[in-house]
């Protein structure tokens, strides 16, 4: 069993139910009855998936005001990474944000200024904004993907081949999810920075907010200190191997635990954090998709009803495939982050929403 301390700030429980009961118990006078009884529902849901087999690791953290609840539950502990899939997407966005705001590029610039390979066929209209707002007609994944996983290719080629892919639909007409848009906004970070985008994220965003368990790719950590996701068949090319940890695909390649990532999105609400200004992180959050459907500011979601039954239209936040979820409500100024070792198909449903919805619902 995994004991965290009590602080002023927050009370962490982590493998014990009766532990936890007595912490949460403990914290209602401080932190207030509503929220630590929201926090305690959510604890017996998780903990009750895990201990029927359903989910082999999971960790949870929700935080409002000075009320903050964490659990580890079964093979994780508090500090674990997870490989958390597409909640690596804001991050590759929000470097772009960071050159943008250096003056190194328009959001209205076309991607061919930057990689000029990415021409014709309509290409030409598609500027960096139709990239991270899933609206530049690109597919989600190549026909190939594949085959390209299968013989272990470096990620340069996901990029060439997604300069000569076919078009979906007119650049700016539709709203349809698509991780090579952003494949292709972390090629252009590269080029201006003249560097890995796993280096430049750990300098110029990681470091800055102290997320000290944060890499794109495993970072040169060991892979029995990751979470292991719950592959149906596996192979060596499946999210446990060493080839997809290693690749660090900005569309979902971030190995990350719960309390970084919480650090990561409330940096988008708190006023004179590094490294964005403040008008970068409101325009961040801010539609960015005009009547389109569904609804997306510059890599983050914010579809209604996206998140938890009880989360303001201002939520924001992002999914993640190998069963993961982070979001923060602005105008409740609540955070919630579940990290799970289930494929999000699988779990959204039975655990994801569900605890999304216990820890939006305002007494």
């Amino acid at each position: 069993m995994e004991q965290m301390p009590l602080t002023r700030r927050s009370f962490l429980g982590v493998t014990s139910l009766a532990s936890t009961s007595l912490m949460l118990g403990n914290a209602l006078d401080a932190a207030g009855p509503t929220a630590a009884a929201r926090a305690q529902e959510a604890d017996r849901l998780i903990a009750s998936r895990v201990k029927s087999g359903d989910i082999a690791a999971t960790a949870f953290l929700m935080r409002q005001g000075d009320f903050e609840f964490a659990r580890a539950y079964g093979a994780a502990k508090i500090d674990t990474p997870f490989l958390v899939a597409s909640l690596t997407k804001p991050m590759t966005v929000s470097a772009v944000m960071l050159l943008r705001d250096r003056r190194q590029l328009a959001l209205t610039d076309p991607v061919k200024q930057f990689l000029p390979q990415f021409t014709g066929d309509g290409r030409d209209a598609i500027t960096i904004t139709h990239l991270i707002t899933h609206t530049s007609g690109l597919p989600d994944m190549l026909p190939e993907n594949v085959e390209l996983r299968k013989r272990h290719a470096p990620l340069s080629e996901f990029v060439e081949r997604t300069c000569r892919t076919a078009l979906l639909f007119q650049p700016g007409t539709q709203v349809r999810y698509q991780s090579m848009g952003i494949l292709l906004a972390a090629a252009i970070v590269e080029k201006l920075a003249a560097q890995p985008l796993p280096r430049f994220l750990a300098s110029s965003v990681f470091a800055p907010l102290r997320m000290t368990r944060t890499s794109l790719g495993l970072g040169g950590r060991k892979m029995a200190d990751m979470a292991q996701c719950q592959v149906a068949e596996p192979s060596d090319w499946d999210w446990n191997s060493a080839y997809w940890r290693n690749l660090a695909v900005p569309w979902g390649g971030a190995h990350s635990t719960v309390r970084d990532l919480a650090r990561f999105i409330e940096a988008f609400t708190v006023p004179g954090s590094a490294p964005w200004p403040d008008n970068t992180r409101r325009e961040t959050r801010e539609i960015q998709t005009g009547s389109l459907r569904p609804s997306y500011g510059l890599g983050w979601m914010r579809d209604p009803g996206a998140f938890g039954q009880g989360c303001s239209p201002a939520t924001f936040g992002h999914y993640g495939s190998t069963g993961t979820v982070f979001w923060n409500d602005p105008e409740s100024h609540m955070t919630c982050v579940l990290l799970t070792t289930k494929p999000v198909e699988n779990s959204r449903a039975g655990v994801l929403g569900p605890v999304s919805d216990i820890v939006s619902t305002q007494g």
